[in-house]
């Protein structure tokens, strides 16, 4: 007799094919047609071709049978306009990355100088000046020990090089049986094979099965849930790190290639550790030889109060992955940082590393990136997260005043907001009523009310706010009190 199939495989598989999804026929392009003849179009042009033909991310369709999408036309500063003409605070700095802030002028003269002087070169065996440039300037940046840099075109293409990395860097060294890498539960660390096999969130991993084997998940560092069951977060901290060398046991030492982490964990809603968490898995690491991953694809680039978090919250990280805010998003680019002992017997007779990119450290990219740690420096992004981070917090937490708000956590200008049904018991909403609450309430309140975030729940439901380095006090009032109205509303929703 066939298995059953789980629930949230079937939630993911769908219920059955649409009729239109039957058709092989193709649609009109008509807003092609427009745009050919010179004639004028707008919304309602671009909400039929975007409905016709265009595939987003991480998206489900079906509402958009029966209403407009949110089509985003413009950005300026920390405010994004759509095709209807509404103004929204970004709350989320795009995704993670807008960190300078939308609309700069010297990024595009940036991109358009170098598009007339080198417009590609990949660095396949030839190198071009933008790239070398950048890599010691980043390299200026980071933690101390970091000497080479390795350019892709984002995070999760960083985050499978690290381990494709790890892998040859071990058999070279005569280990070829260290190739497993562990990760934390819930944490995201991309969607191809291997990096989303890395990743900890079984619901995305699914349909995609089966993947990369050989990787493990160890607990996060999720203090809100765990309070009840240490005397403090130092000793919670311990616990967690040391699970990671119980997994490196149950696996075997001489099996275990890496262990990726985020310093602050993103999905599940910013989970931070306390600093003997990170100096235990430093001894861990040491002890087994195993690679020490920091996964800086948000966290990089100042959102923290310091360029790179993991000086701020002291990892000693053997590589370190970058990417979204190395350009404040208005390029495709990621670097991974590593200790120069793993690049070294790439530099020894016909030694390769078999891998890269086509657009990797593409000139343009480059030249923006450049232009973006400009700005960084000039405007003093990273201080003025510094300096205003605490104050960031504690207009949020007045929001504890709202029974729906459970936890308020983070750090420099990257915070989610728990929401529970009882701050007492810290009860969390069944999938049932969060999936009510944040799809059929809060993600279209938040933007109505004149604010884009998230309302994420691939943990417990959290609201996550991550807005550009630009903003400070008068802008956190702002934010708080469009979430205290949409949060109000909800709770009488519960």
């Amino acid at each position: 007799m066939a298995a059953k199939k789980s629930k949230g495989l079937l939630a993911l598989l769908g219920k059955k094919k649409s009729k239109k999804s039957e058709s092989g026929e193709r649609r009109d392009l008509k807003l092609f047609e427009a745009m050919s003849n010179g004639d004028p179009y707008g919304d309602k042009e671009l909400q039929r071709s975007a409905k016709d033909h265009l595939w987003m991310h991480f998206t489900r369709h079906s509402p958009y049978q029966t209403k407009d999408m949110t089509i985003i036309t413009r950005g300026e500063g920390h405010y994004l306009w759509d095709s209807k003409g509404n103004k929204v605070i970004d709350g989320l700095s795009g995704l993670f990355a807008v960190n300078a802030g939308h609309g700069h002028q010297e990024l595009a003269d940036a991109a358009a100088k170098q598009m007339m002087e080198l417009d590609f070169m990949p660095l396949w065996a030839y190198a071009h000046p933008r790239a070398i440039e950048l890599a010691e300037r980043l390299l200026s940046y980071a933690p101390k020990d970091l000497n080479r840099i390795f350019f892709t075109t984002g995070g999760g293409e960083a985050v499978e090089t690290a381990w494709k990395v790890a892998k040859q860097y071990y058999k070279l060294k005569g280990k070829p049986t260290k190739t497993k890498v562990i990760s934390r539960m819930t944490a995201y660390h991309g969607t191809s094979h291997g990096a989303l096999s890395i990743t900890g969130i079984a619901a995305m991993k699914a349909m995609f099965e089966p993947l990369v084997p050989s990787t493990i998940r160890v607990p996060n560092t999720n203090w809100y849930r765990a309070r009840d069951r240490f005397a403090s977060e130092e000793e919670f901290g311990l616990w967690a790190a040391n699970r990671i060398e119980e997994a490196i046991l149950m696996e075997g030492p001489d099996t275990v290639a890496a262990f990726y982490v985020e310093p602050i964990q993103n999905s599940g809603g910013c989970f931070t550790a306390h600093p003997s968490y990170f100096k235990r898995v430093r001894e861990i690491c040491d002890k087994y030889d195993v690679i020490f991953v920091a996964d800086e694809t948000i966290t990089g680039f100042g959102r923290s109060g310091e360029m790179f978090a993991c000086d701020r919250y002291g990892l000693q990280p053997d590589m370190m992955i970058t990417a979204k805010a190395i350009t404040s998003g208005t390029q495709p680019l990621g670097a991974l940082f590593l200790k120069e002992k793993y690049f070294e017997p790439f530099t020894e007779g016909t030694t390769i590393f078999p891998h890269g990119y086509t657009f990797a450290a593409h000139p343009v990219a480059c030249a923006v990136a450049l232009a973006n740690l400009d700005i960084y420096d000039r405007e003093k992004l990273v201080d003025n997260v510094r300096t205003n981070s605490p104050i960031f917090r504690k207009t949020l937490e007045k929001l504890y005043d709202l029974p729906i708000v459970g936890d308020v956590r983070g750090d420099g200008y990257f915070f989610a907001i728990e929401l529970v049904k009882n701050q007492e018991t810290r009860e969390t909403f069944t999938k049932e009523e969060s999936e009510k609450l944040l799809r059929g309430f809060l993600n279209s309140a938040f933007y109505e009310a004149g604010l884009y975030c998230r309302a994420d729940d691939r943990g417990d439901p959290v609201v996550q706010l991550a807005p550009p380095l630009t903003i400070g006090p008068k802008e956190f009032d702002e934010l708080e009190q469009i979430l205290r109205k949409v949060l109000t509303e909800a709770w009488k929703r519960v």
